[in-house]
């Protein structure tokens, strides 16, 4: 597709470049969005040059209909688009048209009307019980200040050891880890609460972070601090991650969420139900908890050869 843009209407060219300067400044999204947003909404003018016979206006805008835009999709499928890619375009241009609309300037009904493709269920991505486990030693920390190595080691251990999102873990208080604690009272997405265990291993390590920690934190305070004592910020367990991953060898999939993953899978593996398996991890749906049986086919390989008397 050509990627010069040609529109004869400047009052058009100007809006879209004021809406762009408002999704970076006022709603203030990445700059990787909005230049995948840029192109998007650029990709679609040409499209709709190219259909309306002529150098797109503001009044072909104004006029879209659900046809128009199913065939722009439908032309970028052609070039070779994905579901996510067209998703994220249609994202796009209904984001336009909303301010747009918001100045009277056009209708946004035939965009909503339109749905997004499909997205296929990404599988996820767990670790080896080996290498979980040399995430979450104390030894394998990379950080200078034991105190901080420490405290990586604790939230890593809870994310694995309870299967927690981390920001479920990151919000955890003193109140919630009382020594003698078994099991933790979790609320994830959606208000949901649920009950996960806490291991004897993640209570220790829970426990060395608070001897070293060098701040006073409050009963209702997320426990785990950042270095100048304030609420430890996700970002940071996530740079530790990016650095552990070179210095034990591990793939670009081994984040901090990779472990709440691996959490599930190796309860699978280990024999757990995945009723059990769904209230653990919080899920609303077992059809999202079924996404682990997918990863877990040598498991299932074994079982076959060890109990079929035909294997």
């Amino acid at each position: 597709m050509n990627e010069l843009l040609i529109i004869s209407d400047d009052k058009l060219t100007r809006l879209r470049q004021d809406w762009l300067a408002s999704i970076a400044g006022e709603r203030r999204l990445s700059p990787k969005t909005v230049k995948a947003y840029e192109r998007d909404t650029r990709q679609f003018l040409n499209f709709l040059t190219g259909h309306a016979g002529g150098p797109a206006k503001l009044s072909d805008v104004a006029s879209l209909r659900p046809a128009d835009l199913r065939g722009f999709l439908a032309s970028r499928r052609n070039d070779g688009a994905g579901a996510r890619t067209l998703g994220r375009g249609l994202a796009g241009i209904r984001s336009f048209l909303r301010y747009l609309e918001k100045q009277g300037l056009a209708n946004a009904t035939g965009a909503r009307a339109v749905r997004s493709p499909k997205q296929p269920k990404s599988l996820p991505k767990p670790l080896a019980a080996s290498q979980a486990l040399n995430v979450i030693e104390a030894d394998s920390q990379l950080a200078e200040e034991p105190w901080i190595a420490a405290r990586n080691a604790a939230v890593l251990t809870l994310l694995y050891g309870s299967g927690l999102r981390i920001s479920e873990g990151l919000s955890l208080t003193p109140n919630d880890l009382l020594p003698g604690t078994k099991t933790l009272r979790i609320t994830g997405k959606g208000g949901k609460t649920r009950m996960v265990p806490l291991l004897p291993a993640a209570m220790q390590a829970v426990d060395l972070y608070r001897k070293l920690c060098p701040y006073h934190v409050k009963p209702d305070e997320p426990i785990f601090r950042g270095a100048k004592g304030g609420p430890l910020q996700q970002a940071i367990i996530q740079r530790e991650m990016v650095k552990m991953r070179s210095a034990l060898g591990l793939p670009e999939t081994a984040t901090p969420h990779a472990l709440r993953h691996s959490f599930a899978t190796h309860l699978l593996a280990g024999g757990g139900d995945l009723r059990s398996i769904q209230e653990l991890l919080g899920h609303s749906s077992l059809s999202t908890t079924q996404v682990y049986t997918a990863v877990d086919t040598n498991r299932l390989l074994d079982i076959y050869d060890r109990a079929h008397p035909r294997a």
